[in-house]
């Protein structure tokens, strides 16, 4: 009892210092992982708390929660734009950077080749955290931020693959080439199917049974269970919870409503504040500085070398793996922090290997501790230096009147409730109500100058506004078709038009409901003459899309029917996307006409066959575009 006692007061006694530590940071301008790990430090030097970080520790309970967060925020086309480029950098490039940074600790350092290969393999994972709090804070490129914190998921299996492959060579003494990539392949790509294999079981779950704290409950379940099974049949546990996250939030919240999809955010968001909070205070805890001090030469070595194996990498594949802006190549060389993994594999050394254990856990936690402090402090002044803030004095100003517009309202929402509920009298709320409301349109006022006098925040808020509610009407789409009220055939032929918009040009689509630059943009015109049962598919898949068009109706024809014709304006370089709009939104099918419609060599009374398309389109080049407005 007694036992039980003292660990639930440690684990309260380090919230508490997680607690207040965070809430200290708020004020000063450094990442709270980087001030949680020198409390560490300091309570490690005045402080009785003893806890001993095991690799099982790390690896069993603090690293799948970890993924699992980062993995189901990975949006899967937005990772598909920059695959090639992670993949180089997760897979050869942890190849590499093992080599060069094997090759000069073996040099320098004076350990064995073995051992510097299986430094290189356990010190190859990276841990982005610190850098991508200060990207979210200040604003950084998002997709800079996705290939950073991309990059660590995958890089971290193929780093644990290769150590334990570096692993076994040094304790046997041999390495095959041959046998080593079989391994490597065959504990990768089953880490991988069985993510994906548990991704995709849970979501069919969640998604037929709707409920917050089930839906909750599954996702913690294949975090850790994911890992745990992975780990059982040999193959890459860490790459296992990368592939389950990967999929579980791409396809697991499109089941699901909203309200369960905002409780399974929020919780594990919690979950990998606890888990990022307890790793690098327990990091400072454990960092034994007399034993550094005395080991310095080999962690200056292990320093440079760590920062030549990531400056090669970075700057050799960025070219190789698409066209990076050099500011961006700068950014990815000094974020490549080491944290948690690089710990836990230094930590599960085994004792045979000597003397050059000890050696290689006081490099690992040098460089660990270099990363975090030396590059955790000064990747901020590194951003601004590069000027790769985009968010800019206007945007900020803008968000702080909107922020407080939205706060007045809810504020007045909230008295008006009270009114009616009976709680605030009549009295009260007519005297302050007026005051009240003449506030909020003062701020309100304040906003609409703000997008008047900069524009382009309009913009950016409109795209944001669009692609909120394609998602909105997505979500509602997969709702109607679990409800039964939509078939499923139905369901795709709608997604997929909305899939096509959220993945279209959203600036085109802002400028024509804006009605600004449509004589740049427009370069073609489309006649299109549509059947009338076509008409909403047709100007559906169009607005979908981002074209504007004007409806002309007409009659007549052989079908004896009302046409209607769609003027439609093409931007330059977008007619392909055009007609594919139309050719999926108007499907052609067989009209019966009767008797008095056909010649006279057709019997009377029969009813003939007629082949019918959906659109009839022709296209013109225009020198000019305007638009007349009533």
């Amino acid at each position: 009892m007694e036992q039980f006692v003292q660990i639930e007061s440690l684990i309260l006694e380090l919230l508490l210092i997680v607690a207040v530590v965070s809430t200290v940071v708020r004020r000063l301008r450094i990442p709270y992982t980087v001030a949680l790990v020198l409390a560490g430090l300091a309570l490690s030097i005045h402080s009785t708390i003893q806890i001993d970080l095991t690799p099982d520790l790390i690896l069993y309970f603090l690293i799948p929660p970890l993924v699992f967060e980062a993995a189901y925020h990975l949006k899967y086309d937005q990772l598909m734009k920059d695959m090639r480029m992670i993949v180089l950098l997760a897979v050869p490039g942890v190849i590499i950077n093992l080599l060069i940074v094997g090759g000069i600790i073996a040099w320098g350092a004076g350990l064995s080749i073995n051992a510097a290969l299986l430094f290189g393999a356990l010190i190859a994972a990276t841990d982005p955290v610190s850098v991508v709090a200060i990207f979210r804070k200040l604003g950084a490129p998002k997709r800079l931020e996705l290939m950073l914190e991309s990059e660590s998921l995958f890089n971290d299996g193929t780093a644990i693959v290769l150590f334990n492959l570096a692993l076994t060579a040094s304790l046997t003494g041999r390495f095959d080439l041959v046998n080593g990539v079989v391994d490597f392949v065959r504990v990768a790509a089953g880490g991988i199917i069985i993510g994906l294999v548990l991704g995709w079981l849970v979501s069919a779950l969640m998604s037929r049974i709707n409920d917050y704290l089930i839906a909750t409950t599954l996702t913690t379940v294949l975090a850790f269970g994911s890992y745990l099974l992975a780990e059982q049949v040999h193959v890459s546990g860490v790459l296992a919870v990368v592939m389950a996250g990967l999929i579980n939030g791409n396809i697991g919240e499109r089941g699901v409503s909203a309200s369960t999809r905002i409780v399974i955010l929020n919780f594990w968001e919690y979950v990998a504040f606890l888990a990022n909070s307890a790793v690098f205070l327990l990091i400072g805890l454990q960092i034994d500085i007399a034993a550094m001090v005395s080991t310095w030469q080999m962690i200056v070595w292990a320093i440079g070398a760590v920062l030549a194996g990531r400056a090669i990498v970075i700057y050799l594949f960025s070219r190789l793996g698409g066209d990076l802006p050099r500011g961006w190549r700068h950014i990815l060389f000094w974020g490549g922090l080491r944290g948690a993994i690089a710990l836990a594999l230094a930590l599960s050394l085994p004792s045979s290997l000597g003397p050059e254990r000890e050696v290689m856990i006081e490099m690992a936690f040098g460089v660990v501790l270099f990363s975090l402090i030396g590059q955790g402090l000064t990747i901020e002044p590194l951003i601004r230096r590069l000027k790769l803030i985009i968010r800019s004095e206007d945007r900020i100003e803008y968000e702080r009147r909107r922020a407080r517009a939205l706060a007045h309202r809810a504020g007045i929402e909230r008295l008006q409730g009270m009114y009616e509920e009976g709680l605030l009298s009549s009295h009260t709320w007519e005297s302050i109500a007026p005051v009240l409301q003449s506030r909020l349109e003062a701020l309100t006022l304040a906003v609409r100058e703000t997008l008047v006098q900069k524009p382009e925040l309009e913009v950016d808020e409109m795209i944001a506004a669009h692609q909120e509610a394609l998602r909105t009407q997505r979500l509602l789409l997969t709702d109607l078709r679990q409800d039964g009220v939509i078939t499923d055939e139905t369901y795709e032929e709608l997604v997929t038009d909305i899939d096509i918009s959220i993945d279209s040009d959203a600036d085109t689509w802002v400028h024509n409901i804006l009605g600004r630059g449509a004589q740049r943009l427009i370069k073609q015109l489309i006649l299109a003459v549509i059947q009338p049962r076509d008409l909403e598919s047709a100007t559906s898949a169009l607005t979908m899309r981002g074209f504007p068009s004007t409806l002309i109706q007409s009659s007549g024809g052989f079908l004896k029917r009302r046409n209607n014709i769609l003027l439609v304006g093409i931007p330059k370089g977008r007619l392909s996307d055009a007609v594919d709009g139309l050719r999926s939104a108007c499907s052609g099918r067989v009209e019966y006409l009767s008797a008095p419609s056909v010649p006279d060599s057709i019997p009377i009374g029969a009813a003939v066959p007629i082949e019918v398309q959906g659109a009839t389109v022709f296209i013109f080049d225009i020198e000019r575009y305007e638009e007349l407005h009533s």
